[in-house]
């Protein structure tokens, strides 16, 4: 048992080294008196000093990051007010723009002391969170406090100086360099133009505007320098429109540079020029088509027993889908090593199977009729918009792979190698049932054909349809799996049992892997840069399953040594790495993450969908192409690199002057979910063409898309 414990000794090594890589920034807490008076204000500095190389994030952090932040916990009577932040540096790195510190910067923080707190020693104390980013980025947090002394009158510290040369370096104030903001023109759809001016005692070399965040509009990053004269700098910024009306105000620090001397400035601007509500996009309702061609405003309701085809039919195709890929190939391991068996056996394996399939949709079905009952939205596919259950679903097809290639076994003293009795021992009652429910679990980032349109259509039903509707589209599913047991003879078809069966398990592990790593590539949507932290726990939990199956399955000595290393590598580990790097119960804010739709949209030249974009690229008489997708979604990135990605697509798009826009559903947002329900889809994918003509209809594409079909419709967009 040495060596075992070796392997968890690496184990918990590795982790460590990991962990201490991260630290590449440290915090302090240094306060400007050592000793202060009830009903003092004293000032205080949260000094970050990072390694060569690294950097952290200003309170708005631009197109990627995550700003700093500190959360306090301090002692009654001690109030912390707002931070003054240091005027950051602008990176344009592709197309994200973001606003930085590096090497040693100090954010300061007042503190305002009661009246009435007593004499004594204090600990100030607070949780500093931040994201420091070379060639890659890693979350950091570290816990800064200091003592204050409450006594009879107020002493400087030793840290003084380094406080006050904080606040020197602070950005002053607007109003002394009579800054001041106006619209340039009327509005362009969502875009206008600002210009922000103040006065200079010198001519600039350098100037910009650095923005406060907000959710209402955006000012881009670009900058645009109209006069960098001895007098008078100015600088004209564009604003983008979300929500709302035009800001009466905007908030920031105006920054200029002569030589090496440079000068900041922070505040908010009143915008001169008046301010106008955007108008409310209408766009026409469509519903399900499955080719390019316009659907009629006022569709009459599709017939019940044709939509049930349609879920049966789409039930049916998901066989074939790549997310259902891996138990395909595992079924028909169980069909061979079934092909020996007695009739009746073979009938009862398929139908728990289908069991396993139809309990599993029943479980879906139920769980959309409790969300659409708790008011909220529900769609295919809604349980990948919880990052509790990816993470859970990677831990379970991680070990479904280990099993495979013969980490551990499912069966305690179970032995796969070479006989065809004991493979076929793998394909039991209760193995055939939960390969049913896990290739549910898989297939549900797929939408077929025909699924899409008929679980649309059943999502407006009252409960008992749709419930009708999920075990249609399950016996869709399971169909062939049941045919094939009930008529033994076409198992003769399949080769004989035999050692090839090892070997053929053993490369099935491979697709499940391929699985879990498609898996892991959803976790950055919602956990950012902490989410590589999920594959050192993998190897943990990797590590677990061999010592169960090398000491405790295939072992004959000291198994409670074993249980033990166990415990210590998984219980250790979740809360080492789930719980505390991983956090994985705390996801990131959408706005601060940028997923991997997103950031493929940035890439290849797509915008972000609204109605607004719709609204203003069809008012402007340009053809529209909108793709809602997701990261979960196995169709949707194949439609992408199958077709929306095709050059001739590209290029066509170019010609016309078409706005490519991408809805990104990767975190489920109600928008987007109310739009797919407009025009009658459950899920992603789901691609429209807005033709050239603003009062045309759109044209709805099918579920699985080709270059010819997406090219088809934007020909008929053009007219």
């Amino acid at each position: 048992m040495g060596r075992l414990w070796r392997w968890v000794v690496a184990v918990w090594l590795g982790v460590g080294v990991i962990a201490a890589h991260a630290a590449q920034t440290q915090a302090q807490l240094i306060l400007a008196a050592g000793t202060a008076k009830p009903g003092d204000t004293i000032l205080a500095g949260v000094r970050f000093r990072m390694n060569p190389g690294w950097h952290i994030y200003w309170r708005n952090p631009g197109g990627t990051g995550m700003a700093t932040a500190i959360d306090w916990n301090l002692p009654p009577g001690i109030t912390a007010g707002p931070i003054r932040w240091p005027a950051p540096r602008k990176q344009p790195e592709d197309d994200l723009t973001t606003y930085f510190y590096e090497g040693d910067i100090t954010l300061v923080v007042p503190f305002q002391i009661a009246a009435n707190v007593p004499a004594g020693p204090l600990t100030l104390k607070g949780k500093a969170s931040w994201l420091e980013c070379s060639s890659a980025c890693v979350p950091g947090d570290g816990v800064v406090e200091a003592t204050l002394t409450i006594g009879t009158e107020t002493a400087p510290s030793k840290d003084a100086a380094l406080v006050e040369a904080a606040v020197k370096a602070l950005p002053g104030a607007m109003s002394t360099v009579s800054a001041q903001a106006r619209w340039e023109k009327p509005a362009a759809g969502a875009m206008r133009a600002l210009l922000v001016e103040w006065n200079s005692s010198g001519a600039a070399t350098e100037a910009d505007f650095f923005p406060d965040a907000s959710d209402q509009f955006e000012v881009q990053p670009a900058t645009e320098l109209v006069d960098l004269g001895p007098g008078k700098i100015r600088l004209r910024k564009l604003v983008k429109l979300s929500s709302g009306n035009w800001p009466a105000a905007v908030s920031g620090v105006v920054f200029q540079k002569s030589g090496a001397t440079a000068l900041a400035f922070e505040g908010t601007l009143a915008v001169a020029g008046g301010g106008s509500a955007v108008a409310a996009a209408v766009i026409p309702a469509a519903p399900a088509a499955s080719g390019p061609v316009a659907a009629p405003a006022s569709p009459a309701p599709p017939a019940l027993g044709l939509m049930l085809l349609y879920a049966f039919l789409g039930g049916l195709i998901l066989n074939i889908m790549p997310c259902v890929l891996p138990v395909i190939a595992l079924k028909i391991l169980g069909f061979v090593g079934q092909a020996g068996e007695n009739r009746a056996r073979v009938r009862a394996l398929g139908l728990l199977y289908a069991l396993g399939v139809l309990a599993s949709f029943l479980a879906l079905a139920l769980l959309v009729v409790g969300v659409k009952a708790a008011g909220h939205k529900a769609g295919w596919g809604m349980q990948f918009g919880s990052p509790e259950f990816v993470v859970g679903l990677i831990v379970l097809v991680t070990l479904v792979a280990l099993n495979l290639f013969g980490v551990f076994e499912v069966n305690a003293g179970g032995k796969v190698l070479g006989a065809a009795g004991a493979a076929a021992s793998k394909h039991g009652a209760s193995g055939a049932f939960f390969n049913g429910v896990l290739a549910t679990i898989l297939a549900t980032p797929c939408t077929a054909p025909f699924l899409g349109a008929a679980l649309g259509f059943a999502f407006a039903q009252p409960p008992a349809v749709i419930v009708l509707f999920f075990l249609v589209a399950g016996a869709g599913l399971a169909a062939p799996y049941v045919a094939l047991s009930w008529e033994p003879a076409w198992l003769k078809l399949l080769p004989k049992p035999g050692a090839w069966m090892e070997r053929f398990k053993i490369a099935m592990g491979f697709p499940m892997l391929a699985t879990m790593i498609w898996l892991m590539s959803l976790l950055p949507a919602f956990y950012g840069p902490r989410a590589w932290w999920m594959g050192i726990f993998l190897v943990m939990v990797g590590c677990a399953a061999w010592i169960y199956g090398q000491f405790i399955q295939r072992g004959t000595s000291r198994p409670g040594l074993a249980l033990t290393a166990i415990a210590v590598i998984l219980v250790g580990g979740y809360f080492r790495v789930v719980e505390r790097e991983l956090d994985w119960r705390s996801p990131i804010e959408e706005a601060s993450v940028a997923t991997g739709a997103k950031s493929a949209a940035d890439a290849h030249g797509w915008q972000p969908w609204s109605p607004a974009a719709v609204a203003e690229a069809r008012a402007a008489g340009r053809p529209v192409l909108v793709d809602f997708t997701a990261d979960w979604c196995a169709i949707c990135q194949l439609n992408k690199r199958v077709a929306l990605d095709a050059a001739a697509v590209k290029s066509r798009l170019a010609g016309m002057g078409a706005v490519a826009l991408l809805g990104d559903y990767t975190r489920r947002p109600d928008v987007i979910t109310d739009e797919l329900t407009r025009y009658g889809r459950a899920g992603v994918p789901l691609v429209l063409v807005y033709p050239r003509d603003p009062s045309a209809a759109p044209l709805v594409l099918p579920e699985a898309l080709t270059p010819g079909i997406v090219l088809e419709a934007l020909e008929k967009a053009a007219r």
